[in-house]
C-alpha cells in the first residue's frame, strides 16, 4: 500500500453504521482482509497526544467518551505509510457525560463492558490492522445514511470527517471475537517524522456482535425504545 504525505487511522473501539457503496463514494464495511507484511521505519503511537472519541445514540438522549489505545505502531518508508496495528483496552474505557463514582456512571460503564455490549470479561482487548489506502479524489462524497429522527439522530458522516480527507484508510477492526474491514476518509500529515492522524466516522455496532437494543428489532421505533445501531468515532493521534 502506499501513501504520500497523510493517512487516517482508526484506534478504537471501538463501537460504530456504515453505509456500503463504492470505496470512491461512502464509508464501508467489508469482511475482513488479508494485512500484508510491511516494510520500514516503525513509528511507535504517542499515547499522551492521542485521543480516540465515541458516541453512541439514542432518541431519549446520548453518551460519550474516550477508548484509550494501550499499544501501537505505523510503518513508515520513504515518506509513506505501508503498515501499522494498533490495541484498544476495553475496560479502560470512559464515560464523559456522566459524573464518574455517580450510581448512573456506574449502570452504565457495568452495562457497557458486559455481554450485552463488548463482553470484556471475555473480549478484554480490540484491535486495529492497516491493510491500504487509497487517495481521496476531489470527486469523491462521503453518503450519509438515512437515520430514524428524533431528538438525539447521529452525527451524519460527512459532519464527522476532517474539512480536507486525503486518502481512504481500510483496516481490520476486531472487537468481541469478530473481525470486519472498515474503510474511512482521513487527513494525516508526515513532518520530521512525525505522523499527525484525523478522522471521524460511524460504524454499525452491530456488525461485531454488539446487538443489545438494536433498533433493526424495535416494534414501534415512534416510542423510542431502542438504541441506535450507529456509533461514532473521532480519532486525533500522533506516532513518532
Amino acid at each position: 500500500m502506499k501513501l504520500t504525505k497523510q493517512i487516517g487511522l482508526f484506534v478504537a473501539a471501538s463501537m460504530l453504521a456504515f453505509a456500503c457503496g463504492a470505496p470512491s463514494e461512502t464509508v464501508e464495511t467489508s469482511e475482513a482482509q488479508e494485512v500484508a507484511e510491511a516494510a520500514g521505519k516503525e513509528l511507535s503511537l504517542n499515547l499522551d497526544q492521542s485521543t480516540i472519541a465515541w458516541r453512541g445514540y439514542k432518541p431519549t438522549g446520548q453518551h460519550f467518551g474516550k477508548i484509550p489505545a494501550t499499544t501501537g505502531k505505523l510503518i513508515v518508508a520513504d515518506g509513506t505509510i505501508t503498515g501499522g496495528s494498533f490495541t484498544f483496552d476495553i475496560p479502560g474505557l470512559t464515560i464523559e457525560d456522566m459524573e464518574a463514582g455517580s450510581e448512573f456512571h456506574g449502570k452504565l460503564y457495568t452495562h457497557l463492558q458486559s455481554a450485552d455490549f463488548f463482553d470484556a470479561a471475555n473480549f478484554p482487548t480490540a484491535t486495529f490492522e492497516i491493510t491500504g489506502a487509497e487517495p481521496f479524489t476531489a470527486n469523491d462524497q462521503i453518503t450519509d445514511k438515512e437515520e430514524f429522527v428524533s431528538d438525539n439522530t447521529p452525527n451524519a458522516a460527512s459532519s464527522l470527517s476532517p474539512d480536507a480527507p486525503t486518502h481512504w484508510i481500510s483496516g481490520n477492526l476486531t472487537m468481541r471475537g469478530t473481525t470486519k474491514n472498515i474503510k474511512f476518509p482521513a487527513a494525516v500529515t508526515i513532518t520530521d517524522g512525525v505522523v499527525k492522524a484525523k478522522a471521524g466516522f460511524n460504524i454499525d455496532r452491530t456488525a461485531w456482535g454488539l446487538a443489545y437494543g438494536d433498533e433493526a428489532t424495535a416494534a414501534d421505533k415512534a416510542k423510542d425504545q431502542f438504541i441506535y445501531n450507529t456509533v461514532s468515532l473521532v480519532l486525533d493521534v500522533t506516532a513518532q
